[in-house]
């Protein structure tokens, strides 16, 4: 089973789009589910589409499977089974010191939100802090992209 380990910033400056990617415009919804803790997404990212169930949050840690499915399900998923609002963002990668940084710019009602997630192999393990990071939200569940469908940044 595959562990998600993340940890969430937000963003503090707009230096990182001298070292970003082109980024991947990203469209995804949230299928409600009655297991207590457990995600279902959809999301379509560029011309590929997922299916990922996440298990109840354990401090950064998560039980995470993720599934290819084809983009056409995807779309038709997010416009029919999604609840709540959709989340639409542009998703870049940034290279720092050896680690791959994502960085989520939020439109619609999300607007005016840029996050950073950097992904690691155990919870206490060592990275460098960009100088463009802010504020640490790992703990804070209304910036999770499920949180963000229901209660959008821009409601805040």
């Amino acid at each position: 089973m595959n562990q998600e380990i993340e940890r969430k910033f937000l963003v503090a400056s707009e230096s990182w789009r001298a070292v970003a990617d082109a980024g991947r415009i990203c469209r995804q919804g949230y299928i409600l589910s009655g297991m207590g803790g457990v995600t279902v997404r959809v999301r379509q990212i560029g011309g590929q589409g997922y299916v990922t169930f996440k298990g109840p949050a354990r401090g950064i840690s998560r039980a995470e499977l993720e599934y290819e499915i084809p983009v056409a399900d995807a779309e038709y998923m997010l416009d029919h089974f999604c609840a709540g609002h959709l989340i639409s963002k542009v998703r870049y990668h940034v290279v720092y010191h050896g680690f791959v940084w994502e960085v989520d710019e939020f439109s619609g009602v999300n607007q005016g939100l840029v996050v950073a997630e950097i992904e690691l192999e155990r919870e206490d393990q060592a990275f460098d802090v960009p100088e463009w990071i802010g504020a640490e939200v790992s703990h804070e569940r209304r910036y999770t992209n499920a949180a963000l469908a229901t209660h959008p940044f821009t409601a805040w």
